[in-house]
């Protein structure tokens, strides 16, 4: 043979060595994809709607899980519970194809999140890495596993796009610490993970920002410490302990607060719920109204702010302190009522089921 034709042979064989040549950074892609991916389930949810003669019409949907414990013959799924709000039966598919029957046994409407569960063999079971959200940084790795438009194991991969975000969950509650990341999410993609460059779940993925249906690199996760703390009660218990002062209040900015002869904005209580802490501890509600332009406001009620040193602007302020007080915890209150300002203290009490 001539040293010609070897040469040829030899670029041959070199040719497909080169192609198949990964950088480390594709490795780390694919370690990530090979090591979390069967923790991460597809939930498909059945409903029935009604048409305009209220006859009965089945209706389906998809979204994500991940794996998050396993105890006796039962695993646990975290996912978002807009996935399965409504759902009259749930059915899971593993990552190796296996499907189960599930049902809920803990949701959360306030942090968008629920726990399902499945009979499963624990060997078919993986849980989940955790990572910590509180320590990450803008510009890191970011990779999402889920079912976008019912495509099974999708991987996409991205960065940390930003930080701190708030989003109005389903019944009206600000969630703070939210995850912006420019990995494509897609609609299926939710109750998904979101995954650092270790292979941990730092968020859930839960929704998108996008004119157009899908994704255009606006994505948005639950962080996972936020996942973490409501773990064990939505498992032992079914729901989330939140506390609770028992008001319901208007945000006034500084203008509104100018135009009423308030001294400062704050939160105006505009009524305050029989039996609650508030009730307890003497706090006062509005007697009337009065209109601001084209808006009809409370008046005559206390105006709630501080607690506990920190100003409150905002009704979604005032929640997030409250949260962070605790059941149990004591609330000291300052609030102006007639021009004079005045201390409550507030033993906080937990949120009923059905508020």
């Amino acid at each position: 043979m001539s040293k010609n034709a070897i040469k040829a042979i030899l670029v041959f064989l070199l040719f497909p060595a080169l192609a198949l040549a990964l950088s480390p950074d594709e490795e780390n892609n694919i370690g990530i994809y090979e090591e979390a991916g069967p923790s991460v389930v597809n939930i498909v949810t059945s409903a029935v709607s009604y048409d305009f003669f209220y006859n009965p019409v089945p209706t389906t949907g998809s979204g994500s899980g991940v794996i998050v414990d396993r105890r006796g013959k039962r695993g646990y799924i975290v996912t978002n519970y807009h996935v399965i709000d409504g759902a009259r039966s749930l059915e899971v598919t593993l990552f190796d194809g296996s499907r189960y029957k599930a049902e809920v046994v803990g949701s959360d409407p306030g942090d968008d999140l629920a726990v399902i569960a499945v009979n499963a063999p624990l060997s078919r079971l993986k849980p989940i890495r955790f990572g910590e959200s509180s320590s990450l940084k803008v510009g890191q790795k970011a990779l999402a596993i889920g079912n976008p438009f019912g495509l099974e194991r999708t991987l996409t991969v991205g960065t940390v796009s930003s930080l701190g975000r708030t989003m109005r969950a389903t019944n009206g509650r600000l969630i703070g610490g939210i995850i912006q990341t420019d990995a494509a999410i897609n609609p299926g993609n939710s109750g998904g993970p979101l995954l650092d460059s270790q292979g941990r779940m730092i968020g859930v993925n839960t929704a998108i920002f996008s004119p157009v249906g899908g994704s255009i690199g606006i994505g948005f996760a639950i962080p996972a410490d936020t996942v973490k703390k409501a773990l064990s009660s939505l498992i032992d218990k079914g729901y989330v302990s939140r506390a609770w002062l028992g008001i319901t209040g208007q945000t006034i900015d500084a203008a509104d607060a100018m135009a009423m002869g308030l001294p400062s904005g704050g939160v105006l209580v505009a009524d305050v719920f029989r039996g609650s802490p508030a009730e307890k501890a003497g706090i006062t509600a509005s007697s009337g109204s009065l209109r601001l332009g084209n808006v009809i406001v409370a008046s005559g009620g206390d105006l709630i702010i501080g607690i506990n040193g920190k100003a409150v602007s905002s009704m979604d302020e005032l929640n997030g302190i409250v949260d962070a007080v605790g059941v149990g915890g004591i609330a000291s209150i300052k609030a102006v009522r007639k021009s004079k300002t005045i201390y409550l203290k507030v033993t906080l009490e937990e949120m009923p089921r059905d508020y």
